[in-house]
């Protein structure tokens, strides 16, 4: 406090800060002092402008005053040059009359516990300031009855409730009938669970009680002692002393939402363990309740504007409630500041300032007016030098860094697996995905089952099938041996089933097959497990997320030094419209919690942000695929690379027009270094071989039979691995099994990055070769000639497509949602701009499949357009979609172009290859740059939105020894020195504007080569992410739109064919339209979609009438005959 005086100083000689004597840290203020300082209240009234201040009074009990959040954001509001902050002091609020009181301008006061609320409505009366927060509604915030009554009056959902008014002059208002497992409160039912609430707001005693078929009793909520919010009670029955709100209970998930608002503009959220879960309050290791930030619907900021305005308290804090849909609010506290966040706390002092200067500047004679925020509009020089604001921002992403996955195909034709199919609805799309633990049982139960009937029986034809039920059976009870303590089905070995109905049975690999194929329909059951996100893909996925935010605009003025501060700005004032999705599987739910962490400046844990911040995208194929149910067309592109990898000679000239029709100089250089495939193979199998020895002998000896390895695998689980391929690889009649190739790649390239301490021999010509292969087989298998490629993309990603399109033609159009309303804005310079960002988070088969569309669908012509032709060159040389794969397409608007004009919107489409892989420094392909004919690259020091690759970064700290651990907090070093939004000092390595480069290697060597220590968990380096290139910054949307609409169109008709003839074989009804939202199972019905619209694409037209604040509900893509809807997300 002391020290923040002393930086106040006015031109007078005056404190800026000043604080009452009962501190001891200042003489108590007489009226004399004060009216040197307020100047309006004295009788001499000059007109020193520089000298004039504007006293803000803080009237408050000690403890409130005192408090860290109310420390923070005085001395940031003590920043503005004309403006004084007093705190009077808790002996004058209770022992003097008010008119002795502190004399003020604009008095900021709120009751608490001791607080004399009377006097202080007393004192406003007499000397009339400035309120903040009104003081006659804050009796109203005191009875939970009168907040219900005007959160019900503006139309704010809240649970039903009653209210019992145990009160002898109103008996009609306690009527109160108990039953064991419900009550009636004023013939109003409530059936268990139930709250009961006291109607006084200052009582925490809440209650809520339990059914007996959950076991009864009730858990007894209280304000925080220690690290106890609630207790469990075995007492059943309601109070029969005092008056109570009684309300349906509302199941949240396990967190509540805690909304604190600045003004009706702005508001800040935070989720929090729901004390009615268990009682115990998370604390971090500095013993602060553990709550992470989230993002408030468009309903929901509409809710936190009406509640500021209605209870008339600019400052103020209520509860959410988060259940079924929909958002309640419960409780409405009043006066609250968010704790322990910088970035809150220059955002609360700023937003005050504002209000104060705005209010009484004028009357005052003092010069001021709202600064313009330049980081406010999201504007950015285009290529041809005009200025263009970014609209949106839409980007798809590999997930990050995994452990190997590990795959078993084996074909059923048992009853049991049958029934089982039947069980859980297989047949209604002839698919069907097995996680749940229950579901996973019984597929343990039946593999039990069969081996124990092979065992009496000995059949020698099914033999085979023995070793791989076997299989199944050991995988399957893998995870019950391990001590499971994380959460969800992200745990321990992520492990599930599939089953796909086979009507023919499994199809020919091989005309040597022919023979043994079985007559009749099949099941083919795919075992996968392994394949979780390791500490090092956590790290990258953040950082990545740190950096995306620098793409932004903004970071000028206050935030000046602090790269990627306009996104955080533009997402804290609402005007940043942001979803993200991802698919099912753990790894790739994971990535965008991570990457969400990073690019909003989140703390704490991915659990709690997953559940909050990730919206789950696995119903209509968004981003999800069944890469074992492949399309005839992949049937025949696997067949031929089996047949041609297959050929015991080298590569001939026909060979290489065979497999590589379109002259992919990455493709050419992998098959000169392969030459003879089969020789090629014969060597990988032998390095097997060599490696599993060299393993069975480290495992001999005692010294390292313990020895844990990176994301603590042991020895035994690395052998399994490799034993494994070495026998899948190679088949029974001594041909290879190619299919195989991408898992060999997979494990070495993990082993090399994170177990390269065991030094095995020949583990990087085994890389070398594999990767050569992987780079043939992985990229190949979507296809061989053009056409190929664009009908299995097609067949992957239609849906995503679609989404694009619509998320390009929403931007635009969609003119009420998520923006602030200009009529209720000040404050805030540009109410109606707002950026939509969609991210979709996916696996590797969506990222070639969406590349191959923009590639070969026809967007450009190489021939007439030279940036394409560079752009084809750079994606021809690139071999690998590496982890944190982006495909990144940004919109612009140029506000000065007519709205119907094509120059209006202005497209660019960027791309990176992800994760810097093995030896990728000398031979990578170069680009030309992010935005390279834009003229901010000219000064690619200074500027803030630059995304590049710095060579010469210093050594990150996750090559550190420390383990990387997902409970530490976020790497963000906060800065509590700095007076702007959130110090951003990110290290050397991300504190700079250009810091694209994420997490480079300590000693720029590939990272097999330098051990990385131990081996243990997080001490393996972890590798650097490619720079976003650019492959085209002048593309219309007319442009654009028309080639998404031709890409569905044609995609449309072959998904027809193929579905048409799946509805034929189960002669099953077409289902109902699938929202994107919704939990229902894959879609399995014709994708119809609709045609240009009549009115120009780019056209920007008023908003629809019928939009609610919410954003209309789920508005179809298609016409009315479609079966494929996407909601407005």
């Amino acid at each position: 406090m002391s020290k923040s005086s002393g930086q106040g100083l006015s031109n007078s000689g005056l404190p800026k800060f000043l604080i009452g004597s009962e501190g001891g840290e200042s003489r108590e203020l007489d009226d004399k002092d004060m009216r040197n300082i307020s100047g309006p209240y004295g009788e001499d009234e000059e007109d020193d402008q520089a000298e004039r201040q504007i006293v803000v009074g803080i009237c408050s009990m000690m403890k409130k005053s005192n408090s860290k959040p109310m420390t923070e954001i005085m001395e940031r509001l003590c920043k503005f040059e004309y403006i004084t902050v007093v705190i009077f002091s808790e002996e004058v609020i209770l022992s003097e009359p008010v008119e002795k009181w502190p004399l003020c301008d604009c008095l900021i006061s709120f009751h608490s516990k001791g607080f004399p609320l009377d006097k202080a409505v007393g004192y406003a009366k007499l000397r009339n300031p400035l309120l903040i927060n009104d003081l006659n509604m804050q009796y109203f915030i005191q009875d939970r009855r009168e907040v219900y009554r005007i959160l019900q009056e503006e139309g704010i959902d809240l649970p039903r409730y009653a209210v019992l008014n145990r009160d002898p002059d109103r008996p009609e208002e306690c009527n109160l009938v108990e039953s064991e497992d419900h009550v009636e409160v004023n013939g109003e039912v409530f059936h268990k669970p139930f709250v009961e609430k006291p109607v006084s707001a200052e009582d925490h005693n809440v209650y809520i009680y339990y059914p007996t078929s959950a076991g009864g009793g009730s858990q007894r909520l209280f304000r925080k002692i220690g690290s106890r919010s609630s207790v469990y009670s075995p007492e059943s029955t309601v109070r029969k002393t005092g008056s109570y709100i009684y309300e349906e209970f509302m199941p949240t998930d396990g967190t509540d939402v805690k909304v604190y608002t600045v003004g009706p503009d702005y508001a800040h959220a935070e989720a929090r363990k729901s004390p009615a879960l268990d009682g115990k309050v998370e604390r971090d290791s500095e013993g602060k309740e553990i709550r992470y930030p989230v993002m408030l619907t468009a309903m929901e900021k509409l809710v936190a504007r009406k509640v500021c305005l209605a209870f008339k308290q600019t400052v103020c804090g209520f509860d959410l409630l988060r259940a079924n849909g929909h958002s309640f609010v419960c409780d409405v506290n009043g006066f609250s500041f968010v704790k322990n966040s910088m970035k809150y706390y220059d955002d609360c002092a700023k937003v005050l300032g504002n209000m104060v200067m705005r209010e009484l500047a004028p009357q005052f004679h003092i010069p001021w007016s709202i600064p313009m925020e330049a980081e406010d509009i999201p504007i950015v020089p285009t290529t041809s030098g005009t200025m263009m604001e970014l609209r949106c921002v839409i980007a798809v992403i590999r997930h990050g860094d995994r452990t190997p996955k590990q795959k078993m195909k084996m074909e059923v034709r048992n009853a049991l697996f049958f029934e089982l199919f039947e069980k859980y609805g297989g047949y209604k799309s002839g698919k069907l995905k097995l996680k749940k633990p229950k579901q996973l049982q019984e597929v343990l139960d039946i593999a039990r089952q069969l081996l124990a009937e092979l065992v009496l029986h000995n059949d020698c034809e099914i033999e085979e099938k023995k070793s791989k039920l076997e299989q199944l059976k050991t995988v399957l009870e893998m995870e019950s041996s391990l001590n499971d303590n994380q959460y969800g089905h992200f745990s321990g070995i992520n492990r599930k089933v599939q089953l796909t109905y086979l009507p023919n049975g499994q199809p020919k690999a091989s005309s040597e097959e022919e023979d043994s194929l079985k007559d009749g329909p099949s099941l083919l059951l795919v075992l996968k497990w392994g394949g979780e996100l390791t500490p090092a893909g956590r790290v990258q996925a953040e950082e990545l997320g740190r950096a995306f935010r620098c793409m932004y605009p903004g970071g000028q003025g206050d935030y000046a030094g602090f790269p990627g501060c306009g996104l955080l700005r533009l997402h804290s004032t609402y005007r940043h419209d942001l979803k993200i999705y991802a698919s099912d599987e753990g790894r790739v739910q994971m990535t965008a919690a991570a990457f969400a962490k990073g690019l909003l400046a989140l703390e704490g844990e991915l659990t709690p942000i997953l559940v909050q911040m990730v919206k789950s995208a696995n119903m209509n194929g968004l981003l999800d695929s069944d890469s074992d149910s492949l399309t005839d067309c992949q049937q025949r592109v696997k067949a031929r690379l089996h047949e041609i990898m297959q050929k015991n000679k080298d590569f001939s000239e026909e060979d290489y027009n065979k497999l590589a029709p379109t002259g992919s100089p990455s493709l050419v250089n992998s098959m000169r270094v392969i030459a003879n495939p089969v020789k090629t193979c014969d060597q990988v199998h032998t390095l097997i071989k060599s490696l599993t020895c060299q393993i069975c002998k480290r495992l001999e000896d005692p010294k390292s039979a313990d020895l844990q390895l990176y994301h603590s695998e042991t020895l035994e689980l690395m052998l399994q691995r490799w034993s494994k391929l070495e026998r899948d690889f190679r088949m029974k009649n001594c041909r290879y099994d190619i299919s195989k190739i991408p898992d060999i790649y997979d494990c070495v390239k993990y082993d090399t990055q994170h177990n390269s301490s065991l030094s095995l021999e020949d583990t990087l010509e085994l890389f070398r070769l594999s990767r050569a292969l992987a780079d043939i087989i992985i990229p190949q298998e979507y296809g061989i000639t053009k056409a190929e490629k664009l009908d299995i993309a097609s067949a992957y990603c239609l849906p995503l497509v679609k989404k694009i399109q619509l998320d390009l033609q929403r931007t635009h159009e969609d003119e009420a949602v998520n923006k602030l309303h200009p009529l209720y804005s000040r404050g805030v310079m540009s109410p109606g701009r707002h950026v939509r960002t969609r991210l979709y988070f996916t696996s590797e088969s969506h990222v070639h499949s969406l590349l191959s569309i923009f590639r070969y669908g026809g967007l450009l012509d190489e021939q007439k357009d030279e940036q394409w032709k560079q752009a084809m060159d750079y994606l021809s040389a690139v071999t690998e979609l590496n982890y944190m794969t982006q495909i990144v397409i940004m919109l612009y608007e140029d506000n000065n172009k007519d709205p119907s004009s094509e120059e209006r919107f202005h497209v660019e489409l960027h791309f990176s290859p992800g994760v810097k892989g093995c030896k990728d420094e000398d031979n990578a392909p170069m680009g030309f740059g992010f935005r390279p004919a834009s003229s901010e690259n000219h000064e690619k020091q200074t500027n803030q939105g630059s995304l590049e690759d710095l060579s010469q970064d210093e050594p990150d700290r996750a090559v550190l020894t420390e383990p990387i651990n997902i409970q530490r907090k976020s790497p963000l070093i906060r800065n509590r020195k700095a007076g702007s939004m959130e110090a951003l000092s990110e290290s050397n390595t991300t504190s700079r504007g250009l810091a694209y480069r994420i997490l480079p290697s300590s000693s720029r060597q590939s990272p097999e080569i330098k051990p990385s220590g131990l081996g243990f968990e997080g001490c393996s380096l972890v590798p650097s992410i490619y720079p976003l290139e650019t492959l085209h910054n002048s593309l219309s949307l007319k442009q654009v739109d028309e080639f998404l609409t031709a890409c569905c169109k044609n995609g449309s008709q072959s998904q027809f064919k193929r579905l048409k003839s799946l509805s034929a074989m189960f002669e099953s009804h077409s289902q109902p339209s699938i929202d994107v939202d919704s939990q229902e199972t894959p879609m399995s019905t014709p994708v119809q979609l609709n045609q240009p619209a009549a009115k120009p694409i780019w056209y920007t037209g008023d908003p629809p009438s019928t939009v609610s604040s919410a954003g209309p509900s789920s508005p179809s893509v298609a016409e009315s005959s479609s079966n494929f809807e996407f909601n407005n997300e």
